[in-house]
C-alpha cells in the first residue's frame, strides 16, 4: 500500500487559497483512509498499513487542526466584522454551522483515530469501508460548504489589509 501524494498547495500570502488547498491535502488523506480500509482485510495491519495510520493521524491531529484555528480564530471573527447589516446574519447562521460541525467533525475523528491507533501499533482494529466513508462524507459536506459558500463571501469582504493580517496568522501558527 503507498500513501497519496499530497498536491502542492499556494504560500500563506494568499490565504483564502491556502485554506482551499488545505481542503485538497484532507481530501487526499480521505483517500488514503480509503485504501488502508480496502487494504486490512488482505493484509492486516502489516508495516504499510501503520505508516499509513500514522500518516493519516499526523495531518488530523496537526494540520487539520491549525487548519480549524485558522478559520475560528482569524477568518471568522474578520468576515462577522466586515459583513454588513444585509449579510450579518445569513453570514452568521453559516459560520454557526460550520463552527458546530467543526465540532461533530472533530468529534468523527475521535472515533476514527481510535482505530487508527490501534492499527499503527500494529494490532488488527475495525476499520470498515462504511465507516470511512460515512467520516469522509461528512468532510466532503463540509469542504462543499465552505467552499461554495463561506470563501465566496470572504473574497467579497476582505480588504487587502485582512488579507495580509490573516497571511501573518496562519504563518506564525505554523512557525509554532
Amino acid at each position: 500500500m503507498t500513501d497519496s501524494l499530497i498536491p502542492s498547495s499556494p504560500g500563506f500570502e494568499t490565504p483564502l487559497e491556502m485554506l482551499e488547498a488545505c481542503h485538497e491535502r484532507l481530501q487526499a488523506q480521505l483517500a488514503t483512509l480509503a485504501r488502508l480500509a480496502a487494504w486490512l482485510p488482505e493484509h492486516g495491519p502489516d508495516k504499510q498499513a501503520q505508516q499509513a495510520a500514522v500518516n493519516v493521524m499526523r495531518y488530523f491531529d496537526i494540520a487539520a487542526v491549525k487548519h480549524h484555528q485558522d478559520e475560528e480564530d482569524d477568518l471568522f471573527p474578520v468576515l462577522r466584522a466586515r459583513a454588513d447589516d444585509a449579510r450579518r446574519a445569513e453570514l452568521g447562521t453559516l459560520i454557526d454551522w460550520i463552527l458546530a460541525d467543526h465540532q461533530r467533525l472533530f468529534a468523527g475523528w475521535a472515533r476514527m483515530r481510535a482505530r487508527l491507533e490501534r492499527i499503527a501499533g500494529g494490532e488488527n482494529a475495525d476499520l470498515s469501508p462504511a465507516d470511512v466513508e460515512e467520516f469522509a462524507d461528512a468532510y466532503r459536506r463540509h469542504i462543499q460548504r465552505e467552499e461554495g459558500e463561506l470563501l465566496p463571501i470572504a473574497r467579497g469582504l476582505l480588504s487587502e489589509e485582512d488579507i495580509a493580517v490573516l497571511s501573518g496568522t496562519m504563518t506564525a501558527r505554523r512557525r509554532q
